[in-house]
């Protein structure tokens, strides 16, 4: 055996000191359970990368400094001034509140660039929880704008006056619904924890919801959440009724044009939740969906979350897999449009069809999905013979406005032939 030179020598003492080191199965599992926000590789964005960039404002490390986010970084130290000033608290509190998680706050990105890990993770307590503890304040800040709880702002700030919630808050509403744009949930926890001597686990819970969703008293409890985009996408997909889990379908579902043509009929389900959407009796319930100019963005952050957080689970991403699928066209985002299904800000229905479509490039219908038992109940209801014959008489004779007339006259001019052969044989007769 010829020995060995020092690359080689070098190699295997690194792989022999990596071996004792290495982490055992339940070791492995804590530490990937810990990662929540991420950074979207370029395979993912190379088709859209501006939905998954922040326009206004950066919240965590990942954009911290990019230079078009710059302007707002000058608000944050000033609404940190506000927030400590209404608290009372010292911000040695709130630092030293943080830094006990310090750890937990860096594990839950799952890339950081060496200059928030000073020291090798040692002095994690530095530059990493100042911005911590500013971010953290400005997102509290936005969030207590909708139940006026950060009333002492100038009533023509920038922000937080009625111009500034008309004009620059949807901006940065949009902006903390970005996966890589996310704090965990635990440093909004240490600052309301501290600030208000709350520990109530589904306040912050309920001021996301408030912020981004239809006020509503009967919010559903979530439970721990691990940040913004985690309760918004809960909220989403939160369960309506309890559903057996079906086997999966063995084939696409029709558009919802030509579903119609089969004799099902839509109806609104009258909910906001992505699962509920059910088949029954020759009618398909779904939910309410609201498309506009953000919509693009917040649904590929949501399916990127789902994507690399392998406890999210894949509602969203099934949804927009189905939703593709009975959508092709315009005339099927009118339709669903006219049964109060899809509420379309775009500015025409084949805008609206182009974004469903754009959204489900690469997704695909998780096997265990419930929806899979709603595709077999609708491919069973078209195969009947009867829904066949109708669909192909809507096909063939009812989809060309001159065929439509052309049989209109047809059955005028039969109709006219036997009245006109009964008053002859009547006229016989007498």
């Amino acid at each position: 055996m010829p020995p060995l030179d020092l690359n080689e020598t070098n190699w295997i003492v690194q792989v022999n000191e990596s071996l004792s080191l290495e982490l055992m199965p339940s070791d492995e599992q804590q530490y990937w359970e810990k990662r929540s926000i991420y950074r979207v590789p370029a395979g993912i964005t190379v088709h859209n990368r501006e939905a998954y960039r922040p326009q206004t404002v950066s919240f965590g490390p990942f954009h911290h400094g990019d230079d078009h986010l710059r302007p707002m970084e000058d608000h944050k130290r000033r609404v940190l001034v506000h927030f400590l000033r209404r608290s009372g608290k010292p911000l040695e509190h709130f630092l030293e509140s943080l830094r006990e998680v310090a750890g937990d706050l860096e594990e839950s990105y799952d890339t950081l660039d060496p200059k928030w890990m000073e020291g090798g993770g040692k002095g994690v307590a530095g530059l990493f929880l100042q911005l911590m503890i500013t971010d953290g304040c400005f997102m509290l800040e936005i969030l207590r704008t909708t139940s006026q709880e950060a009333n002492d702002y100038a009533p023509n700030d920038p922000i937080f006056s009625n111009h500034g919630k008309l004009y620059v808050l949807p901006n940065i509403r949009r902006d903390m619904l970005l996966l890589e744009n996310q704090l965990p949930m635990l440093v909004l926890d240490r600052l309301v924890a501290v600030c208000d001597g709350k520990k109530e686990d589904e306040y912050i819970n309920r001021l996301i919801l408030d912020c981004f969703c239809s006020p509503s008293p009967n919010n559903p409890r979530m439970g721990k959440c691990l940040h913004v985009l985690d309760v918004f996408r809960k909220n989403l997909v939160q369960p309506t009724l309890d559903k057996a889990v079906s086997k999966r379908s063995k084939e696409i579902i029709r558009s919802a044009t030509e579903l119609r043509e089969h004799g099902i009929r839509f109806r609104n389900s009258n909910t906001y939740s992505l699962k509920d959407i059910s088949f029954a009796s020759g009618i398909m319930r779904l939910p309410t969906i609201k498309v506009d100019e953000d919509t693009e963005s917040i649904f590929l952050n949501l399916i990127a979350f789902e994507r690399f957080h392998v406890e999210a689970g894949n509602e969203v991403t099934s949804y927009i897999s189905f939703m593709n699928n009975i959508i092709d066209r315009g005339q099927d985002v009118a339709l669903l449009h006219t049964k109060g299904i899809i509420q379309n800000a775009m500015e025409s229905d084949e805008a609206a069809a182009k974004l469903f479509n754009s959204l489900a490039k690469d997704v695909m219908l998780d096997p265990d999905s419930s929806l899979h038992d709603v595709i077999n109940k609708v491919r069973e209801y078209c195969k009947k013979r009867r829904h066949k014959w109708r669909a192909n008489l809507m096909h063939t004779y009812f989809r060309n406005p001159w065929v439509i007339l052309s049989l209109i006259a047809a059955f005028l001019l039969f109709g006219l032939s036997i009245i006109q052969t009964v008053y002859t044989v009547l006229s016989y007769k007498k």
